[in-house]
């Protein structure tokens, strides 16, 4: 069963140095393992319906925080696409074992995709099968394409910068740091190797990751099985009972193909 509390693990050195938080589900294979979106953490709804589906089935599970989010130590404003992934592979290479079905949500999605490549080409198959849930890939540069002139004006000129969402009541807190840093991680146009099938969950009624996204990634996953769920009045969270279990019932599909 999960901890009654996350285990802590430091990840990076130096003024690098950030602890974060894991929650990790003992059971078989595969285990299921677990990428947030932006600005959310391991307790949301859809990793707590994916960790009582482990549950359910005697399946290990782990999801951690990313530095600056939920439990986890590190600074919201020194987070970057590179600093996410690397504590996504430390916890992936140390709080797992056998095959994996990976799951990523939004922001998750693109971490998933580049985790699959990195281990990929590390020699490590154990990513069985990816589920991506309105995968923003290439968020970065998403959001800077969706500020107004003014906003990127104010993003160059301080460092940062507020931008609306429908789901803060505040905004999101955008970095110049996170911007510049995703250019290093950018799939652009090019086709992307997961080595593994992939299943996209997508939401028509999403107003932060268009479908047309999920569907041009689509194509370039065209070496791999790609299955494309398109949900008439889903939003961007997927969140909702049915979503869920809609979300389950994908990953159910990938344990059965062999993972």
């Amino acid at each position: 069963m999960s901890e009654m509390g996350p285990a802590r693990l430091t990840v990076g050195a130096g003024d690098e140095a950030r602890e974060i938080a894991v929650l990790r589900r003992a059971g078989g294979a595969p285990g299921v393992f677990w990428l947030g979106g932006y600005n959310s953490d391991m307790t949301g709804s859809k990793a707590a319906a994916l960790d009582a589906f482990a549950a359910g089935r005697d399946l290990a599970m782990a999801r951690f925080d990313y530095s600056g989010h939920g439990t986890s130590g590190g600074k919201f404003e020194d987070g970057t696409i590179s600093r996410w992934l690397e504590e996504a592979r430390v916890i992936f290479d140390r709080f797992t074992s056998g095959p994996q079905i990976v799951i990523g949500s939004s922001m998750g999605g693109w971490l998933a995709l580049l985790l699959a490549e990195a281990l990929r080409a590390a020699g490590d198959a154990r990513i069985a099968g990816l589920v991506l849930i309105a995968p923003a890939v290439d968020m970065t540069r998403m959001m800077t394409d969706e500020m107004t002139a003014a906003e990127r004006k104010r993003l160059a000129k301080d460092g940062s910068v507020r931008v609306a969402s429908d789901y803060a009541a505040d905004g999101y807190l955008i970095m110049r740091s996170l911007i510049d840093d995703g250019e290093k991680h950018l799939f652009g146009a090019r086709l992307i190797e997961t080595g593994c099938p992939v299943h996209i969950l997508q939401g028509l009624a999403d107003t932060d990751v268009p479908a047309r996204t999920a569907t041009a990634l689509v194509s370039r996953l065209a070496s791999d099985d790609v299955v494309l769920t398109l949900v008439k009045d889903g939003d961007h969270r997927l969140s909702r009972p049915e979503d869920l279990e809609r979300l389950c019932t994908a990953v159910e599909g990938l344990i059965a193909e062999g993972g």
